[in-house]
């Protein structure tokens, strides 16, 4: 199979984005490779296509048992054979997943640095034909680094085990040329070709806030993105389990992380965020490198970290899939002393020398002050962060806080209300396509025959399409202000009677509209609300059915064939046979029931 078959097939994409192939081609030609891509930039791919093109086995070796049940979740949804072995498996499980291995079953397995020095796990590798070993989050490596992993120091004689070496190659977000330099050396890595395609994600909007208060400012940023998935990043786990109870108690739909929790709850809150049945999760660093969630609309971090790769990868958790999203850091004098007593009162890395453990410190009190040079920063947030990692910015990026000011919003209480007073009209025994027509003011005739024409609330959004009041609907179902019953009838809930009853206001964020003037807003949320049923039923997060990104798509051009949905980007050939037909029909009623 060739890459472009691969690409194609499995991931539904006819072209790859700038320099994956360059990095795929050096893998293939057999050359030790290094990539140092942007969180979102689709590293992945980069040896995920290797490994379906090359023969045998390739072993993906990764920090976290979250990552790896993600990336296999995804890359079985596209027909990709694919396992993992980490240390949350029962013995059994394990003896399963090496058993179906020596018999040829999977193309990719994932395995945490710590299984290397397993004597069972390395008598598997023996018995296979591994033509690529793969280290993922590369940084981990180097005591430079931002989350250096001594465990990661064994990779290299874990790669010297192989009678025939495979090719290796090694990803990371984050990496100063410092940081690279320690790649290539700790991994043995030789004559590698390495590729820096840069660190800059332009979807994503930055901002540095300083309140006065915190929660308060939490909450009214939480209002604004309300129905759209984000993380909130905290300290230290007393402040989480402190913000996710308040929070809980104030009625947001939210989850939390942290290490001080049992391994079955981190495993059930993860799941949870990862599909879609809770909208936040609130967490310390341990909700870790390579969450593989596409849809994340904001991260916010109620505390400063304490050096810019960690920022920088953590907030690069928003966005991935390419769509807008926002990176939001609330920073205040406190932060600074918290990061000071970590770096003081570390016990991490006890096989370091005295000398060697100095040395670090003194390196994490240097990162941290850049750290607060960042969230003092005036000029262009974008320009100071690229500048770290060596990259050259324009000196105002237009997508950041200090270049255009704080993330906008507007107040849709009027439109909000007409909708909902519309909905009581009716008895709340209509669906949101009668609400819409009824409030644009059109006499279908179920709309004569019911009198609805002569309620007050007919013809209110007059100067709407029908598509805008579908959008604002179900931006209000997104928000609960709204439900629906099994016969697709609206209904209000408390929270609506709040917005009519005690002048409860309501905001929704004004997004930029670079590149999304075309998006069908009602279609867009359809289209997930049929995503996320499709994703319950079949027990597997929603961003593996298809991306927020392949539903914007869709949205735009609103294919109407199995060709045309064949063409739009992140539809394989394997998800169209799975789903297409539901979004198909989906996209044609809409279609219909919008005069379009």
């Amino acid at each position: 199979m060739d890459k472009y078959t691969a690409l194609e097939r499995f991931f539904g994409y006819k072209t790859f984005r700038p320099g994956q192939e360059d990095l795929i081609d050096s893998i293939l030609l057999g050359r030790d490779t290094l990539g140092i891509m942007p969180t979102g930039g689709g590293k992945s791919i980069c040896f995920q296509i290797p490994a379906l093109c090359l023969p045998g086995v390739t072993i993906v070796i990764s920090p976290l048992v979250s990552l790896m049940k993600d990336q296999v979740s995804a890359l079985l949804q596209n027909g990709i054979p694919a396992a993992c072995v980490n240390q949350t498996m029962e013995r059994e499980a394990i003896s399963l997943t090496y058993s179906a291995a020596v018999r040829g079953e999977y193309k990719i397995i994932y395995a945490a640095p710590e299984r290397l020095s397993s004597r069972r796990f390395l008598e598997m590798c023996s018995l296979l034909n591994v033509s690529l070993v793969c280290v993922d989050e590369a940084h981990c490596v180097s005591q430079w680094g931002h989350d250096f992993r001594p465990s990661y120091l064994e990779i290299k004689d874990f790669i010297r085990s192989f009678e025939k070496r495979p090719v290796v190659c090694a990803f990371t977000a984050t990496a100063t040329e410092r940081v690279r330099t320690d790649i290539e050396k700790l991994l043995e890595l030789k004559r590698p070709f390495v590729s820096v395609l840069g660190f800059d994600r332009p979807n994503l909007f930055f901002e540095v806030k300083k309140p006065v208060n915190k929660y308060s400012e939490l909450k009214r940023l939480l209002d604004l993105f309300s129905g759209k998935s984000g993380i909130i990043y905290c300290a230290t786990r007393k402040k989480t389990d402190e913000l996710f109870d308040l929070l809980s108690l104030e009625n947001y739909n939210v989850t939390r992380y942290h290490a001080g929790l049992s391994r079955e709850e981190r495993r059930r809150n993860q799941e949870l965020f990862a599909s879609d049945v809770r909208d936040i999760v609130v967490a310390t660093n341990a909700f870790g490198m390579g969450i593989d969630k596409s849809n994340v609309s904001f991260v916010i971090h109620y505390n400063m970290p304490g050096d810019l790769e960690s920022y920088y990868q953590e907030a690069g958790r928003a966005g991935r899939d390419g769509a807008k999203a926002y990176c939001i850091l609330l920073y205040s004098g406190e932060d600074i002393a918290v990061q000071r007593y970590f770096i003081d009162n570390s016990n991490e890395n006890k096989e370091l020398s005295q000398t060697e453990l100095l040395n670090l410190r003194r390196r994490k009190l240097k990162k941290l002050g850049t750290m607060i040079e960042y969230c003092e920063c005036k000029n262009c947030l974008r320009e100071f962060m690229l500048s770290y990692f060596g990259e050259r910015a324009p000196v105002r990026c237009e997508n950041c806080s200090s270049c255009v000011g704080e993330i906008r919003s507007g107040d849709i209480t009027v439109e909000a209300q007409k909708i909902l007073s519309c909905v009581s009209r009716v008895k709340e025994k209509e669906s949101a396509a009668v609400v819409a027509k009824i409030l644009k003011g059109e006499r279908t005739e179920h709309i004569i025959k019911m009198k609805y024409d002569v309620l007050s609330t007919f013809s209110l959004l007059c100067e709407k399409s029908v598509a805008e009041i579908e959008g604002l609907i179900e931006y209000l179902l997104s928000v609960s202000c709204l439900k629906e019953d099994e016969n697709g009838f609206l209904h209000l809930t408390p929270k609506a009677r709040g917005i009519l009853f005690r002048s409860v206001k309501i905001r929704r964020k004004i997004e930029n509209p670079k590149g999304n003037e075309a998006t069908d807003e009602s279609l867009f949320l359809a289209l997930q609300k049929l995503r996320k049923e499709i994703a319950k039923k079949e027990s597997v997060p929603p961003f593996t059915v298809f991306t927020d990104a392949t539903l914007h798509a869709m949205a735009k051009s609103k294919p109407q064939s199995r060709e045309e949905l064949l063409v739009v980007p992140g539809v394989a050939l394997v998800k169209e046979k799975k789903y297409g037909a539901a979004f198909l029909k989906l996209i044609a009623e809409k279609i219909e029931n919008g005069g379009k």
